[in-house]
């Protein structure tokens, strides 16, 4: 084993650490990974940040576009409508048809895109049916898991090991090559959720609505600012009321009635009455300052709000969100969201009603949030926070969904049919999206997730460093040296296994743009096909059903559906075996070994 190869495998064992760590983001990860294979030599600077340039960055950066203007044009809605009619009908016919249509939905638009169109409408129909949301978001995220291997344009890590595959001399995949395995795992999921599952899956009772857990009367009152107050003309952020004590201020009722928001530079005036948000004991402490007088038996309740404009909503922390691993505090919430106010965070099945300047934001949180509709409004559409209390699906306007919808189709034909590299179809169906209005430009940039193109690029030196340096091709002759006698299926079977278990622990792009390059020298050391060890790593990186943290709508879904790590485990490791099983005699008849 060269130098080279043990610093290569080095610097990949501390990223999977660093992954599985979660201490920084993927995407932070990556690039330090690209960096450390360029400072070390491995990689020059062409190599290391060639990624960037590489079609699967492009192209994965191009359909977030498309997927953004479908959704904000409104093409979608109609679905949501018949789902409304549909699930006061019948449960099982609702839960089979979620999933047929969050399958085919997530074939050509991004999944995550798809459980955030769909979830506020599929919480909707649970409260007015009373089936519980656990045996409806769950059947939700996996139905939108396995339609993304329905296609190449389903999820990022097609596209990404298909550039990896082009990279390596190989042809990339057509946008309907892997339509009929996926058919196979989509409609044999189905099956599984519909039987198997739905039994499994537990009947929880949701935690009460984060707004009514969250006791308004205990929690927020009004303080009424006299003569004697001494901070009288200082700003709230110079207030030792709020400097000294456990109190967040929501809003200024002058003594002419005019109803402010408080910020931290807001003059404190006589005769003010400040709502503010405390616990019970900060009440205590605080009744007995000079100048303050507490109105205790206040109660302010939703309608309260309804009265100025303002709603309380509950909001879920998508997992690319950048509010991620912030506080309140540190993201100055109010500033960036004006007119919203964060009045309790539901973490798992804790809620935090105080305390909330300091707490870190994770990927799946409720936040309730009091604001006006506006502000709500602006929301739509947003990669930070989604909206699950009512549904906020943007209004129709049925000449850009038509040209959306037209756009779509073509770039899925031209690129299918070979007429242009997929790409350069993505690219220019962008182009026209911002030409005609179906997206502005700052939407279109807004809507790219950064996070994941920079992860992208980063971990695409990995395949690259294992290449140059020749650890692809001694970790896949270890590999054939110990299970070469037992044929190429078997292999192709051990693939699909690590990589099915190691992508519901670490990102599913992580995974295959570390064992793609290795599947390619697996082929390569047996003489066989690479198509039917990249199809395994492509499948086996996208259906992961065992945690939450396996993939992105799988943490969506956690907190409102009040599940436990366990749910995953019990109800997603026999689909994941039974996916296994049906990858090791499928996959080589649609995609032979035979060279």
């Amino acid at each position: 084993m060269t130098p080279e190869i043990i610093t290569v495998l080095a610097i990949i064992a501390v990223a999977m650490v660093l992954f599985l760590s979660e201490k920084w983001s993927i995407d932070t990860v990556s690039i330090m990974v690209m960096l450390a294979f360029m400072v070390s030599g491995i990689l020059t600077f062409e190599e290391g940040v060639a990624g960037f340039s590489n079609p699967a960055t492009i192209t994965v950066g191009a359909m977030f576009v498309i997927s953004a203007a479908v959704f904000r044009t409104g093409s979608l809605n109609t679905i949501n409508i018949l789902f409304l009619r549909m699930g006061r009908k019948n449960e099982y016919a609702f839960m089979f048809i979620l999933m047929v249509f969050s399958g085919v939905l997530s074939a050509f638009i991004n999944d995550t895109a798809v459980v955030a169109l769909l979830m506020p409408t599929v919480l909707k129909i649970a409260k007015d049916t009373g089936i519980t949301p656990s045996k409806l978001l769950m059947p939700l995220s996996f139905g939108a898991l396995m339609g993304g291997v329905c296609t190449l344009l389903g999820t990022s890590t097609n596209i990404l090991v298909s550039g990896i595959a082009q990279s390596h001399g190989a042809k990339p995949f057509g946008i309907f090559e892997m339509s009929g395995m996926g058919l196979i795992f989509l409609a044999s999921g189905i099956a599984y959720m519909m039987t198997i599952g739905q039994w499994i899956i537990p009947k929880r009772q949701p935690s009460r609505n984060i707004s009514e857990t969250f006791d308004m009367g205990d929690y927020i009152t009004e303080v009424f600012v006299t003569k004697k107050f001494e901070d009288t003309g200082k700003s709230i952020k110079m207030s030792r009321l709020f400097t000294d004590y456990n109190m967040d201020p929501i809003q200024i009722i002058r003594k002419t009635g005019e109803v402010i928001n408080a910020y931290k530079y807001t003059v404190i005036r006589e005769e003010d009455t400040i709502r503010v948000r405390c616990d019970k004991d900060t009440l205590t402490q605080i009744r007995n300052i000079p100048g303050i007088e507490l109105k205790i038996d206040l109660k302010l309740k939703d309608e309260d709000f309804r009265s100025q404009g303002h709603k309380l909503y509950e909001m879920v922390v998508p997992p690319n969100s950048s509010l991620i691993n912030n506080t309140v505090k540190s993201i100055d919430f109010r500033r960036t969201y004006p007119g919203l106010t964060v009045l309790a965070i539901r973490h798992r099945n804790d809620i935090l009603h105080t305390k909330l300047k300091n707490t870190k934001i994770s990927a799946g949180d409720v936040l309730l949030v009091r604001g006006d509709e506006e502000m709500v409004d602006q929301l739509k559409g947003s990669d930070s926070l989604l909206v699950i209390s009512e549904d906020t699906s943007p209004r129709m306007v049925w000449k850009k969904i038509a040209f959306t919808i037209f756009i779509v189709a073509a770039v899925i034909t031209v690129a299918g049919f070979k007429l242009l590299p997929i790409p350069i179809a993505a690219i220019f169906g962008v182009v026209l999206l911002i030409l005609f209005k179906s997206i502005s430009a700052e939407d279109a940039y807004r809507s790219v997730d950064w996070k994941v193109l920079f992860m992208l690029a980063g971990i695409l030196s990995m395949g690259t460093a294992l290449e140059k340096t020749g650890a692809a091709n001694l970790l896949a002759n270890t590999l054939v040296a110990q299970l070469g006698d037992f044929g190429p299926r078997t292999i192709m079977s051990v693939v699909f296994l690590v990589t099915f278990l190691s992508t519901n622990i670490m990102s599913n792009n992580a995974t295959a743009a570390l064992l793609a390059p290795i599947a390619i020298s697996i082929a390569s050391a047996l003489d066989v096909s690479d198509r039917p060890f990249l199809m395994a790593v492509t499948f086996a990186s996208s259906l992961s059903f065992m945690t939450p943290m396996g993939y992105q709508t799988n943490t969506m879904i956690y907190t409102p559906g009040n599940y436990k790590f366990t749910d995953y485990l019990k109800v997603g490791t026999p689909l994941n075996i039974m996916f296994w099983i049906i990858a090791t005699f499928c996959i080589p008849i649609f995609f032979p070994f035979d060279k």
